[in-house]
C-alpha cells in the first residue's frame, strides 16, 4: 500500500511539473497555434493530475462523505480537462500542419 501511495505522489509531482512548464510555454509563446498547443498540453496534464489527486483522496484516507464529494468534483474536472485538452491539441494540431 506504501508503494502505491509513494508512485502516485511521485506522478502527482511529475503532473504538476509538466503542468507548470506548458503553462510557462504557452504563455511565452508569440505563435498563436503553438500557444494553443502549449495550453492543450497543460490541460492534459491537469487533467491527469486532478484524477490522481482524487483517486487518493477517494481510497487513501479515512471515509467521510466531504472527501468522497470532493473526490468526486475531482474527477469530473479532470475528465473535462482531459477530453478538452485532446480536442483542442487535435485543433491546434492539425493548425500547424
Amino acid at each position: 500500500m506504501f508503494a502505491i501511495q509513494v508512485t502516485l505522489f511521485l506522478l502527482i509531482c511529475v503532473l504538476l511539473a509538466l503542468t507548470v512548464y506548458f503553462s510557462f510555454r504557452s504563455r511565452r509563446e508569440q505563435d498563436a497555434a503553438k500557444r494553443g498547443l502549449f495550453a492543450a498540453r497543460m490541460n492534459i496534464c491537469m487533467g491527469f493530475m486532478l484524477i490522481l489527486i482524487a483517486v487518493t483522496q477517494i481510497f487513501f484516507f479515512s471515509e467521510s462523505s466531504f472527501r468522497r464529494i470532493f473526490g468526486t468534483i475531482l474527477v469530473l474536472l479532470g475528465v473535462f480537462n482531459v477530453f478538452a485538452g485532446i480536442r483542442n491539441h487535435g485543433h491546434f494540431n492539425r493548425l500547424l500542419r
